[in-house]
C-alpha cells in the first residue's frame, strides 16, 4: 500500500513539471510571436519613415533640375543622381518590411545620395554666387557708362562696345579638360587610397586675336571640402584686386592656334586623395579661362 501511493506521488508530480514545461514552452512561443509581430510592424513603419524620406528627396532633385544651371557637367551629374534616387526609392517600395539588412542598405545608400546633393548645391550656391558678382559689376560698368554719356554718350558707347569686344576676343579660353588618377607607378587607378597624382589633358582654343608668345597658365584644383591642393605660402599670382594662390604652373608657347597640354597635380606623401567632387580651374594672363568638375569615387 505504501509502495503504490509512492508510485501516485511520483506520477503526480511528474505530471505536475510536464504540464508547468508545456505551459511555460506555450507561453515562451505566445511572447516570441508577440515579439516578432510588434518587430515586422516597427519594421513596416521603418520602411515608410525610409520611402517618405526618399520621396522628399526626390522632390529637392526636381526643384533643382528647375534652376537655370550654367554647367553642361554638372546638369549631367545632377540627373544622374536624380535617376538614381527615383531607382533605390522603386526598389524600396518592392522590397518587403522583413528584409531589415536591404533596408539597412538602403538606408545608407540615402545617406550617401542625400552628401552628393549637398556637394552639388554647394557647387550650385558658388555658380549663383559668381553669377551675382559678374552681374553687380556689370550693373556697375552700366552706372559708369551712364555718366559718361552724359558728356558725349554716342561716342563713350562705342568706344565701350569696342573695347569690351576686343577683350574678350582675345580672351584665351580652355574648351576641354579631361582628369585622371594616377598611382605612384603612374598607372591609372580609381582606388582612391591608391591615388597619388592627378593627371588634367586640356585643350586651349584657337584664338587668332590673342597676342601670341610665352603664357604663364595657372591651375588651381579644390578639393571637396574647398581646400586648395598644394597651397603653398609662396605659390601665388594676381588676380582681379589681389593674390590667390595655385596648384601648379606652366610655360607655354601660345602662337594663336588650339594647344594640347597635360599637367599634373600631385598629392603630398602622408595625404590620401578624399573622395567627392573637386573642381580644377584655369588662369591666364589675369583672366579665369576655364573650370571643370570632376569626381573621385569610393
Amino acid at each position: 500500500m505504501k509502495k503504490s501511493n509512492i508510485v501516485a506521488g511520483i506520477f503526480i508530480a511528474l505530471t505536475v513539471v510536464l504540464l508547468l514545461v508545456v505551459g511555460g514552452l506555450v507561453y515562451w512561443n505566445l511572447s516570441q510571436r508577440q515579439e516578432l509581430n510588434e518587430m515586422v510592424e516597427q519594421m513596416e513603419i521603418e520602411k515608410e519613415e525610409l520611402q517618405e524620406e526618399y520621396e522628399d528627396l526626390a522632390i529637392q532633385f526636381d526643384g533643382y533640375q528647375e534652376l537655370d544651371i550654367r554647367n553642361d557637367s554638372l546638369q549631367d551629374l545632377l540627373s544622374r543622381e536624380q535617376q538614381r534616387v527615383q531607382d533605390l526609392l522603386e526598389e524600396l517600395r518592392q522590397t518587403k518590411a522583413s528584409n531589415a539588412r536591404r533596408i539597412s542598405e538602403l538606408k545608407q545608400e540615402l545617406a550617401t545620395v542625400r552628401a552628393v546633393l549637398q556637394d552639388y548645391v554647394r557647387q550650385i550656391d558658388s555658380l549663383n554666387a559668381t553669377n551675382a558678382r559678374l552681374e553687380a559689376e556689370n550693373l556697375q560698368l552700366a552706372q559708369n557708362n551712364t555718366v559718361l554719356t552724359q558728356n558725349n554718350e554716342q561716342l563713350t558707347q562705342s568706344n565701350s562696345q569696342l573695347t569690351e569686344t576686343v577683350s574678350r576676343a582675345s580672351m584665351l579660353e580652355i574648351v576641354s579638360c579631361t582628369p585622371s588618377t594616377l598611382n605612384k607607378g603612374d598607372k591609372k587607378t580609381k582606388i582612391a587610397s591608391n591615388i597619388r597624382k592627378i593627371q588634367f589633358d586640356y585643350t586651349m582654343g584657337k584664338n587668332i586675336t590673342c597676342a601670341p608668345g610665352m603664357k604663364a597658365l595657372y591651375v588651381r584644383v579644390m578639393d571637396p571640402a574647398g581646400n586648395l591642393l598644394n597651397e603653398k605660402a609662396d605659390k601665388v599670382f594676381a588676380f582681379e584686386s589681389g593674390e590667390i594662390g595655385y596648384s601648379m604652373m606652366q610655360e607655354i608657347e601660345y602662337t594663336g592656334e588650339a594647344y594640347t597640354g597635360v599637367c599634373y597635380c600631385s598629392l603630398a606623401d602622408d595625404e590620401e586623395a578624399q573622395t567627392g567632387f573637386y573642381t580644377v580651374d584655369f588662369f591666364c594672363d589675369g583672366n579665369l579661362i576655364g573650370s571643370f568638375p570632376f569626381q573621385i569615387k569610393k
